[in-house]
C-alpha cells in the first residue's frame, strides 16, 4: 500500500510539473556533499558557496541516458555562452547501470562529449537524493543566492531555460 502510495504521489507530482516550471517556492540548492570523483576541476571538489553570486546550473545525468546526451549540446553551449557572466553548469553523474559506476567510464564519457564543465560522479545517490531528484535528466537552476528556482524534468524547453539562465543573470543580489 505504501509504494502505491508513492507511485500516486510521483505521478501526481509529474503531472504538475511543465516542461520547464519555475520553482514555486524557491528553496535552499542542495551542496555537493557525498559524491565521489570530480571533473574538470583538477580532482578538486567543487562546493555551491565557491559558486555564490553566480548562477549555476545542476544537470542530473548519466552516460548511458539517450534523453541525457540529447541535452548535452545544450549544457555545453550554455555554458561557453554565459561563462563569462557569471554562469556555470555542474554535472551530476548518478548511474543507471553497474558498469557507469566506472570512474574510467565517467571520464571517457565526459572527453567523447566534449564536456568541459565540472562533473561529480554520485554513485551512492546521495546528491541525487539531496535534491530529491527521481528522473534522469533533470536540470536545476540555482540563483545568484543559492536558492533553486528552476528546474526542468527531461529534454526540451530549451528556449525556455536559456530565458530563464538570462533573467537570473541579470538579477542583482
Amino acid at each position: 500500500m505504501q509504494v502505491l502510495r508513492d507511485v500516486l504521489l510521483v505521478v501526481i507530482f509529474v503531472g504538475m510539473l511543465t516542461p520547464g516550471q519555475a520553482v514555486l517556492a524557491a528553496q535552499k540548492a542542495p551542496d555537493f556533499t557525498g559524491g565521489g570523483s570530480w571533473f574538470n576541476t583538477g580532482g578538486q571538489e567543487l562546493h555551491l558557496a565557491a559558486l555564490s553570486g553566480k548562477v549555476v546550473a545542476v544537470e542530473m545525468w548519466t552516460a548511458g541516458c539517450y534523453n541525457c546526451l540529447n541535452v548535452v549540446p545544450w549544457l555545453k553551449t550554455w555554458n561557453e555562452t554565459y561563462r563569462s557572466q557569471g554562469f556555470t553548469v555542474v554535472g551530476v553523474h548518478s548511474p543507471e547501470f553497474a558498469h557507469e559506476r566506472s570512474a574510467q567510464y565517467v571520464r571517457d564519457a565526459v572527453a567523447k562529449l566534449g564536456i568541459r564543465y565540472p562533473v561529480v560522479m554520485d554513485n551512492d545517490f546521495k546528491i541525487w537524493n539531496a535534491y530529491r531528484n527521481v528522473y534522469w535528466p533533470t536540470l536545476y537552476l540555482i540563483d545568484k543566492k543559492g536558492l533553486i528556482r528552476y528546474s526542468h524534468i527531461g529534454e526540451g524547453a530549451y528556449e525556455e531555460t536559456e530565458r530563464v539562465i538570462q533573467q537570473l543573470l541579470a538579477e542583482h543580489i
